[in-house]
């Protein structure tokens, strides 16, 4: 058996039809198990004991290729893929991503596709990477052409597949009807290159989705004040997609409601921090309880620090409150302290600062800190 997978994946990669660079890749890999017999070729066996699917991977993908009748192709590709220099593990998690992939055509489609890539400069290692993040892109040739069109886009395959990896619509998108004027509407706003590309790779939709959508979406995050050159502004545009343009109107009115903030405070805060729009209802009441109530903070304060609103309240803020305020209580303290500080620091600085020096005198400190950061409130931080 070993000698005939071998001899299988020689053959595949001895053929004019496949690129030299499959030959390189491949020489020292061996094919996955070849079925012997076409004749008691049977799909949901073949995908577990071939390709190392799982049963409950298999009932998933059996149905999509079931009109399969012999091993002859799904032969060919497991060997194509091994000649790529995939594992077993990769080859599974490739065709349970992807059943369909069993069907394509070395000959006519996969080697003219790597071929493709190569001749653009896509290195094997990378080759293989992009048939893991979109096999059922992969199966299609014009990806090459799609591609050729990314990479000065983009800058980098690194960049491109950062995009791919939040969604490959962009490799089955139309170029000429749908991508080509969402790049061109996006220069139109005065977005630099550099600035198009950072978007694009978190928020490939905006090249995607059809021109009136991004257009929408690009013109309400304008409006929420950030500047479209600064880095926040990646923030506004996925706060605004989050919540859908026709809702952004009344979550801005939520929000002043909740804290008390006038139509200049909301719009600072927001501003500030796109993200608030994408909270939820009763996370942003509890901030606000919290915050104002307890803590003692002005709403315009808060405006103007609307970071601290989504910071976890059972496992931050209020952990630390109840540190600063046993200190206080204590006498611990030499000056009153500042809390808006004392919640924006990583947790290193402020042990280093509240909790160390006070081992002596407060020698359960760090101890009931780690019990309050569990959402439990120890005996000795309940204040009278």
């Amino acid at each position: 058996m070993l000698r005939l997978r071998r001899s299988v994946l020689a053959k595949l990669l001895s053929s004019p039809s496949v690129s030299p660079l499959h030959r390189l890749v491949s020489t020292t890999v061996s094919a996955p198990a070849v079925s012997p017999d076409p004749s008691s070729f049977v799909v949901e066996e073949y995908l577990v004991s071939t390709c190392g699917l799982t049963r409950r991977q298999t009932v998933k993908a059996s149905p999509r290729i079931s009109h399969l009748k012999s091993p002859a192709n799904p032969d060919a590709v497991l060997a194509f893929l091994a000649g790529l220099g995939f594992s077993g593990a990769d080859i599974a998690a490739v065709v349970a991503r992807d059943p369909q992939f069993l069907c394509a055509s070395v000959e006519r489609t996969l080697s003219p596709v790597v071929a493709g890539l190569a001749g653009l400069g896509l290195s094997p290692s990378e080759i293989t990477r992009l048939v893991s993040l979109a096999p059922d892109k992969f199966r299609r040739r014009s990806m090459v052409s799609k591609l050729q069109y990314y990479l000065p886009l983009f800058g980098s395959y690194e960049n491109l597949f950062g995009a791919l990896r939040h969604g490959s619509g962009l490799l089955t998108s139309d170029l000429e009807r749908v991508v080509k004027p969402n790049v061109t509407f996006l220069r139109e706003l005065g977005l630099a290159h550099c600035v198009i590309a950072k978007l694009c790779i978190t928020f490939p939709w905006l090249l995607s989705f059809s021109s009136e959508r991004v257009q929408a979406v690009m013109v309400c995050a304008q409006g929420l004040g950030v500047p479209r050159q600064s880095r926040m502004f990646r923030y506004a545009v996925h706060a605004v997609a989050f919540v859908g343009e026709q809702n952004v109107a009344a979550k801005l009115d939520y929000l002043k409601k909740t804290f008390g903030w006038s139509d200049s405070e909301v719009g600072v805060a927001v501003s500030k921090f796109p993200l608030l729009l994408t909270r939820s209802h009763h996370m942003l009441q509890s901030r606000s309880e919290f915050l104002i109530s307890e803590v003692g903070f002005e709403p315009s304060y808060i405006a103007h620090r609307p970071i601290i609103v989504c910071f976890s309240l059972e496992g931050r803020l209020r952990p630390r409150y109840y540190v600063l305020k046993f200190l206080k209580e204590n006498g611990l303290l030499k000056a009153d302290p500042s809390y808006y500080l004392s919640f924006m620091v990583n947790e290193t600085a402020f042990s280093k600062r509240y909790i160390c020096p006070h081992k002596e005198a407060a020698p359960y400190l760090a101890e009931d800190y780690a019990t309050a950061c569990k959402g439990e409130v120890p005996a000795r931080f309940i204040f009278a």
